[in-house]
């Protein structure tokens, strides 16, 4: 199952790195970027991590909150975190329940094998909360770069 735009965002409440609850419905009135990757401080999370940091000032400029998902501990996000110094809030899904409201956890390849994970995915939603853009199956490098080219007005 996949997300369309148009369709309603699925709310959910995470742990953020802090062990601090968010609510996405409680973010409603601002446009909101949800990306979902399969683990912290991994080569490529920690590239696509990285690559949102260094976006973050036009992407806080054009109003977009960012939420990073995965399925790791409070305390390994906060650690990935503090050791890349990541400016936006990292939540965990350790039963990848939202991953799979998302469609961001099915079968999908890894080095020539099938096996059922994460596919790193992310989701453009607007101040209601409607699904503007669904992006599925990105690669850790680049994806940011066009994601901002995406979300430039036209």
């Amino acid at each position: 199952m996949t997300l369309q735009p148009g369709s309603p965002a699925p709310d959910f409440t995470l742990s953020d790195q802090d062990g601090e609850k968010v609510t996405l419905s409680s973010l409603r009135g601002r446009p909101v970027i949800l990306y979902f990757y399969p683990a912290a401080m991994t080569p490529g999370c920690t590239t696509q991590a990285c690559d949102f940091r260094d976006s973050m000032p036009a992407l806080q400029s054009a109003g977009y909150t960012l939420l990073g998902i995965s399925r790791d501990t409070p305390e390994k996000l906060r650690a990935f975190r503090d050791r890349d110094g990541l400016t936006f809030d990292l939540l965990s899904d350790p039963d990848h329940a939202v991953h799979e409201a998302y469609g961001a956890w099915g079968e999908k390849m890894n080095y020539g094998k099938r096996v059922e994970g994460v596919i790193r995915s992310t989701f453009v939603l607007d101040g209601d909360g409607v699904i503007q853009h669904a992006l599925y199956n990105v690669r850790a490098t680049g994806h940011v770069a066009r994601l901002r080219t995406l979300l430039q007005p036209a």
